[in-house]
């Protein structure tokens, strides 16, 4: 049976609001206002996506969304601490809960918490 998750409000984090429309282009502002679950982001290089993700994740934030609710994933540990630099120079919250870095690094983090229900010790290895 399929799992379905939803995605609970926290009271608003910030009384600061970002003109997104001034910031955005039409197609980054569609992507950041949608609403609220999983969004596919489809662009080429140097179209802005990493910019249209953390306005995303500001948004969310803005409006309530938990920062323990969201994870942004990238390939490199760069683009992963430009990520979340972005997102933390945007909004003056605490975004402590929010999850950020690379496939293999979040990967790494939630095998290393939850290993064990998995059989695993926590000293593990991985190869």
């Amino acid at each position: 049976m399929p799992r379905q998750y939803t995605l609970q409000r926290a009271p608003r984090s910030t009384s600061i609001h970002i003109d997104y429309a001034a910031e955005l282009n039409e197609q980054q502002l569609a992507a950041v206002t949608a609403p609220p679950g999983p969004l596919l982001v489809i662009a080429g290089a140097g179209s802005g996506k990493t910019r249209t993700l953390t306005y995303r994740v500001a948004y969310l934030l803005e409006n309530g969304i938990d920062p323990r609710n969201i994870l942004l994933l990238t390939f490199t540990n760069k683009a992963a601490r430009q990520m979340l630099d972005r997102v933390a120079n945007l909004l003056p919250v605490d975004a402590s809960g929010l999850w950020g870095g690379t496939f293999h690094s979040v990967g790494n983090r939630m095998l290393r918490r939850h290993g064990s229900a998995l059989g695993y010790s926590s000293g593990f290895t991985i190869m």
